[in-house]
């Protein structure tokens, strides 16, 4: 059946087909107009090419002829033609800085008159750039100084810490806990399936640790003449570990008793036997075989080279094989028999066997070479006995008179008798050695000596040591006063050859006849070379370093006798005298000591300093009567010095002679003496007890110097002793007047108001104070302290930091501070204290007492020590100290501290001063006051330690 034909489908949009209209832009109706860019269009002309002074710019531009607007030949002719007559090219790319210009000198030739004018605005460039290069150098420094300041490294802020680390002890490195992987706590569980293994993977293993019985075809194809290169041999570990356990078997077998069935190990020398094993792994072994075939090769293509003779010996020993060393040490003898070295090696391998191998070796090796020390002095030392040695060194003697080790070796193997007559040969032999001179000199006598001596400085005239060594001998022999004349003699001889005297080296000499016992030696060449090389005004500094110095080194006489030179050259210098007067007191004796104080006032009397000083040391010494004369020659050449009087003052009353301390302050007084005086006045009237006088001593002091603040404080405490409350208190008050920036007066009146009158008056009164008084820590340790005893731990705690914050670097507040906190955070605590205070004396005490309570006891001797070494004059320090030796040390380091303790002689501290000025305990020795200062910070420091091991 046939199909009716179907017409063509009309398309659905005709315009699709049709022509635009003209100016139609599609879009434009809906604003989606279109834009144009540069890149559609390009640029506007070609940017001409500038002229270049190369070559190579002429063919440049005449490849870019065509493109853009290029011209043809005739046309750029013309162009250049115009361009020519205004000097420039209308068409250049503009320059921004230089404008049309940029070119118009381009195509000038460059002569020497460019050159120099560009040399000479280089100049000027370089001339105003150095005018502001420190200031920009500076400001640049600064900006970086600044940055590494806000933005430091990770190494500088730790810095500090890890200088720390070298504290730590290997107890508290061990103590520290190993950090568990807590990362593991945070992974997600991941699912876990359980699949059976396959049977191909356990036949496998199976296959792999069955033994094999068979060889493989392809192996015996070659013959076992090589491996098959596409087969490796699995290993059997199997085998591998049987085998260890078999050798273990054995060496186990061969170390014990088949008979009795007891071991024959040594226990003790096991460990001591498995080090000295040598373990020789396969490396060794091959750089063995390496070094062998090196070294063969050096001994066979220069076989007299002794050294690789030597060291292919030694690798054998190495390796194990002694008799192949021996062999080849051999050979290397009979190829170099004029070389000790390698004879001394066959030597040595000989002696591994046996003694006696070793003196045939080295019978040959003296026999070769007659003339070699080395050889004969080993040959010595093969010997057993002395008198071989001495044979075998004289022998060698025969052959080498002029070798000093050899006659050095004899001497002192022979008695005294034969050493003489050596020496006497040995200096014949060998004149120009000073040693054998000198060890001649000590054997001879006195006289013979002398001679030996004198022919010595004949034949060695540049030689110090002779000189010195005659004034020892002079001065062993009792002759003291031809020591200093020897010395000078030998000085003046050596400056006369020309030789250098060096004031150092002299000065060891010095301290060398010290140490050997020749004080007077030493004294004499001290006063001879002390001065030699050094500036006139310089002598005092460098004299005074030098006796230091030499006190340091335990050079005591030589210390001396510096001291005593610069004194016969600066006879009234008062620090010198001092200086010796020190030394006196440390390492001399009381008759050494009074009698260089003697010499001082003489030729010093102005210098109370040392008339005080003798007085004292009379005092310690327990001769009063004597301390008072002093004192009386004292007067006499000083009437009126106030020092003086109160020396005798406190000579009289430190003795119990109160009546005489009386007339020497009332005379005093008559001769117009100071606050002190009127001072000391009321304290003997104190002692006495007498109240009408000592008041009317205190009022009048008062209105002879209102502002000596103790005259105030000493009557405020009278009045208060005798319970009158409110004359204390107006007395206090009217001394405030007076001096209103004086502490102590303010914590009086404190003390007294809280007393009497409660808490909130103390807390006025110390506020007031502290606005009179900014900054001052006393003051806020006291409040801190008024709350503490009232149980106001917030408060106190309020106030302690402010109190920080005022003082930063208090180191009694941060003391305080430690103490407060509880007991875990007070090594913190500790730690921002000490670098706040800057290693204040007081916080150093208050870490102590944190390892004193933790039992840590050499942490807290040694910080106890340092604070007393930093505050020696704090009582409260060696009361701390003290108590803790008693506690657990020894006796030998109670004794220890007490003694220190009482040389300081301290004067201050809260609880010392408190005990050394009550009236009671005013003539206690040190001792006492230290003893008493104990039992009162007993109870206060028992239950600081109780309170600690309970928190």
């Amino acid at each position: 059946m046939q199909s009716a034909s179907v017409p063509a489908r009309p398309p659905r949009y005709e315009f699709l087909n049709s022509k635009p209209p003209p100016n139609y832009v599609a879009g434009l109706g809906r604003g989606a107009t279109g834009f144009t860019t540069r890149s559609d269009i390009g640029p506007a002309r070609a940017a001409p090419d500038l002229p270049d002074r190369s070559a190579t710019a002429v063919g440049a531009a005449a490849a870019g002829v065509g493109r853009g607007r290029g011209k043809g030949p005739g046309g750029e002719e013309e162009e250049e033609d115009e361009a020519d007559e205004k000097g420039y090219d209308e068409n250049q790319k503009f320059d921004e800085f230089e404008g049309n210009d940029v070119g118009l000198f381009a195509s000038a030739e460059y002569d020497e008159d460019d050159k120099e004018a560009d040399a000479v605005w280089e100049s000027i460039d370089k001339r105003m750039d150095s005018r502001r290069k420190d200031r920009r150098e500076a400001r640049l420094k600064q900006e970086i100084e600044k940055y590494r300041a806000s933005n430091p490294k990770i190494t500088e802020q730790f810095a500090d810490l890890k200088r720390k680390l070298a504290d730590v002890t290997p107890e508290e490195w061990d103590s520290i806990p190993e950090i568990g992987d807590y990362s593991l706590r945070n992974k997600k569980k991941r699912f876990e399936s359980f699949v059976p293994v396959p049977d191909t993977l356990l036949e496998k293993a199976r296959q792999e640790k069955e033994h094999v019985s068979a060889l493989d075809p392809r192996s015996r194809a070659v013959g076992g003449t090589e491996t098959p290169w596409s087969q490796t041999p699995v290993t059997d570990l199997t085998a591998v570990g049987e085998g260890r356990g078999t050798v273990l078997s054995l060496k186990l077998d061969r170390l014990s008793d088949s008979v009795s069935g007891l071991t024959v190990v040594d226990p003790k020398g096991y460990l001591t036997d498995l080090k000295s094993m040598k373990i020789t792994s396969d490396a060794e072994i091959s750089d063995i075989k390496k070094a062998r075939l090196l070294l063969k090769s050096v001994i066979q293509t220069n076989p007299k080279h002794p050294p690789g003779w030597i060291a292919a010996a030694r690798l054998e020993e190495v390796a194990g094989k002694t008799q192949v060393a021996r062999q080849l040490i051999q050979k290397g003898c009979e190829e170099c028999p004029k070389n000790e070295d390698v004879w001394l090696e066959a030597c040595r391998l000989a002696g591994l066997v046996s003694p006696e191998e070793a003196k045939s070796v080295i019978a040959q090796g003296v026999k070769a070479n007659p003339n070699s020390v080395k050889l004969w002095v080993q040959a010595a030392d093969l010997e057993k006995t002395v008198l071989n040695k001495s044979r075998v060194l004289r022998k060698g003697l025969e052959h080498i008179p002029d070798s000093v080790r050899l006659w050095k070796a004899v001497v002192e193997l022979a008695n005294e008798e034969d050493a003489r007559v050596l020496l006497h040969r040995a200096v014949e032999c060998c004149p120009l050695h000073v040693e054998l001179w000198l060890a001649l000199a000590r054997l001879e006598t006195y006289e013979q000596a002398k001679k030996v001596l004198n022919r010595a400085r004949d034949k060695l005239s540049k030689e110090p040591s002779i000189w010195i060594t005659a004034a020892k001998l002079e001065e062993a022999n009792g002759n003291i006063s031809s020591v200093k004349r020897v010395i000078e003699r030998g000085i003046r001889a050596l400056q006369r050859e020309g030789v250098e005297i060096d004031r150092e080296a002299w000065m060891k000499e010095a301290e060398a006849a010290e140490r050997a016992g020749s004080v007077a030696t030493c004294q004499a060449i001290i006063s001879n070379t002390i001065g030699i090389g050094v500036e006139e005004e310089d002598r005092k500094r460098t004299w005074v370093a030098d006796a230091e110095e030499c006190k340091k080194r335990g050079s005591i006489e030589t210390a001396r006798a510096i001291y005593a030179h610069a004194l016969s050259v600066f006879l009234t210098k008062k620090s010198i005298w001092l200086k010796a007067a020190q030394l006196e007191k440390s390492h001399g004796t009381r008759e050494s000591l009074d009698n260089l104080l003697r010499k001082a006032v003489t030729y010093r009397p102005q210098a109370e300093v040392l008339w005080l000083m003798g007085a004292k040391e009379k005092w310690l010494a327990g001769d009063v009567p004597g301390a008072r004369a002093i004192l009386q020659e004292a007067y006499a050449s000083i009437p009126n010095s106030e020092e003086i009087w109160l020396a005798a003052f406190k000579l009289e009353f430190e003795n119990n002679e109160p009546e005489r301390a009386r007339m020497l302050l009332a005379k005093a007084r008559e001769r117009g003496g100071t606050e002190r005086v009127w001072m000391k006045s009321a304290i003997v009237e104190r002692e006495l007890g007498n109240t009408l006088e000592e008041r009317r001593l205190l009022e009048e002091g008062i209105k002879l110097f209102p502002s000596f603040f103790k005259l105030w404080l000493m009557l405020g405490q009278m009045e208060d002793r005798l319970g009158h409350v409110e004359q204390a208190k107006e007395t206090y008050e009217m001394g405030l007047k007076h001096s209103p920036n004086c502490v102590p007066l303010w914590l009086s009146i404190a003390n007294l108001e809280e007393r009497v009158n409660g808490l909130s008056k103390a807390r006025a009164v110390l506020t007031m104070g502290r606005k009179r008084n900014p900054q001052n820590p006393e003051l806020w340790l006291a409040a801190i302290r008024a709350e503490l005893k009232h149980g106001n731990k917030k408060e106190a705690d309020a106030l302690m930091a402010k109190a920080l914050q005022e003082c930063p670097t208090s180191g009694i507040l941060w003391a305080a501070s430690i103490e407060m906190i509880p007991r875990p955070q007070r090594k913190a605590k500790s730690a921002d204290a000490l670098k706040r205070s800057d290693h204040d004396p007081h916080v150093i005490a208050a870490v102590a007492k944190l390892f004193w309570y933790d039992r840590k006891v050499d942490k807290a001797r040694s910080w106890f020590n340092r604070a007393v070494t930093l505050a020696p004059d704090i009582g409260d320090f060696w009361a701390l100290y003290y108590k803790f030796e008693l506690q657990h040390g020894v006796d030998e380091s109670q004794k220890d501290v007490l003694k220190r303790c009482i040389s300081a002689e301290p004067k201050h501290g809260e609880r010392w001063q408190a005990i050394s000025k009550a009236v009671e305990n005013s003539h206690l020795p040190i001792e006492a006051i230290l003893k008493k200062t104990v039992v009162a910070l007993g109870k206060e420091e028992s239950s600081t330690i109780l309170d600690g091991m309970k928190s």
